[in-house]
């Protein structure tokens, strides 16, 4: 089968007597066909990312498993790109895992280029098996060469940063296959598909989404609930939550401005909602629209190949851990919380609600995963760039946001907005999207002081 005979990446390290002597049979003994020419164009960091956003619209599917694909592919294209570094000794920052010394023969052009994209092109293949006309496609349009076309690096450094990082997520818990029961009480999240919002959420509650993500293994932290929050508002039961005063404002607010009728939300807060929504399959999710904001800063700010390498790295595992962590709060802490329609329809009596997203996640609203990813994207960025007062255009590719870009003068600016567009899109409440910032800020101060730091005095 095409699959098997593909697999290129060795399973034991190869010694160099054998490459060489593979590599000299094969240029002896076997006619080389003219490549093309390759298509360095832009930067390969970059390019790699537009291919893992194309993957992610074509596989859909929770934001979770995305932001782990991303980690898992820009972690490895930085320990790649920081080999090469190692290799022409210019390594200035950590690894993530390892930098591999290799021996410095005659590699040929476009060493670097080969180094980062054939590490990507092979995690990417690794991670959307369904996906390899497209991936080979990709490697085709940068390299001119076919994936199977032999490559000195696969043997001295490709395969070991590929297999480096396989053997680290093996077993990280991200293909659990329990399924949820809710708790069943009032204020206790349940399906939120109604007669008159058929596409709002799911249908069972055993369709809740990967209830079991927050015990995945982290990227850097030392456990997906190393900075959970407090219960919402401090409340120690449903009982107790859903009797308070500031639960009884929380609803409010939110019955008010993410009504799909609204009369309180303005036509500018209306715009964010949909700018940020992303949770159809077809789109970037939260976490690949954040990516490709990266991208559009550090085409802005001239960054190396090296740069974007550490800076998408850190983003990423920052993201991946942010959904694993919201993932803990969402599914593992005593309060797993109705979503506003749920509130709203049944526990006011408002049966003709909608809000204005017109369908519903499917899994518990506390806290907001996008204000997690917003804001452990937000605070790397920041530590990275020394600064937040950076001003950036993003875009969105959600169908329905009635504008493409928006332009922020800070990297919080645009996290707190991400948050509050989750309220004015009637998806979640105002804690949600406070305690889904606090978390993420955590995280990202967290990555950015314990992995791929910066050696220089």
């Amino acid at each position: 089968m095409r699959r098997a005979r593909r697999s290129r990446l060795p399973a034991t390290a190869v010694s160099l007597a054998t490459v060489l002597a593979t590599a000299v049979s094969a240029l002896a003994l076997t006619p080389q066909p003219a490549a093309a020419a390759p298509n360095y164009v832009g930067d390969p960091v970059l390019y790699w990312n537009e291919a893992l956003l194309g993957a992610i619209k074509t596989a859909g599917g929770a934001p979770g498993p995305i932001s782990r694909a991303a980690a898992e592919l820009n972690a490895a294209i930085y320990d790649a790109e920081s080999s090469y570094q190692l290799r022409w000794h210019t390594m200035t920052s950590d690894p993530y895992l390892q930098a591999v010394n290799y021996a410095a023969w005659s590699e040929g052009p476009g060493e670097e280029e080969r180094v980062v994209g054939r590490t990507a092109y092979n995690i990417l293949l690794k991670l959307f098996p369904d996906q390899t006309t497209y991936l080979d496609n990709k490697l085709k349009e940068r390299f001119g060469t076919n994936p199977t076309d032999f490559d000195l690096l696969d043997a001295t450094v490709v395969s070991t940063v590929a297999n480096n990082m396989w053997k680290f997520r093996t077993a990280d818990g991200s293909d659990s296959q329990a399924v949820y029961t809710p708790d069943g009480k009032a204020g206790a999240w349940r399906p939120t598909s109604y007669q008159d919002l058929p596409d709002a959420g799911c249908n069972k509650g055993s369709q809740a989404a990967i209830p079991e993500w927050g015990k995945v293994k982290p990227w850097a932290l030392t456990s997906g609930s190393q900075f959970r929050p407090s219960t919402p508002g401090q409340y120690a039961s449903y009982q107790d939550l859903i009797s308070s005063p500031a639960y009884a404002a929380q609803v409010q607010q939110v019955r008010s401005l993410g009504a799909a009728g609204s009369t309180t939300r303005t036509t500018d807060q209306t715009a964010a909602a949909r700018f940020w929504a992303n949770d159809a399959n077809g789109t970037y999710k939260p976490p690949g629209q954040l990516l490709d904001i990266t991208a559009q800063v550090s085409r802005s700010r001239g960054l190396t190949t090296y740069q974007n390498a550490r800076l998408f790295a850190l983003v990423s595992v920052a993201m991946a851990d942010a959904g694993i962590a919201e993932w803990d709060v969402k599914y593992q802490t005593s309060i797993d919380l109705w979503r506003p329609v749920s509130a709203i329809r049944e526990g006011l009596g408002d049966t003709g609600w909608k809000p204005l997203s017109g369908t519903t996640p499917c899994f518990p609203a506390w806290a907001s995963g996008h204000s997690a990813f917003a804001a452990a994207w937000a605070g790397i960025m920041r530590q990275y760039f020394r600064s937040d007062d950076v001003t950036f255009t993003a875009s969105t590719d959600d169908p329905k946001s009635p504008v493409r870009y928006r332009t922020f003068t800070s990297f919080s600016q645009a996290a707190r907005e991400a948050a509050d567009s989750r309220v004015w899109l009637g998806v979640h409440y105002p804690w949600d999207a406070d305690d889904g910032l606090t978390l993420g800020e955590n995280i990202a101060t967290w990555v950015f002081t314990h992995k791929m730091r910066d050696t220089r005095p």
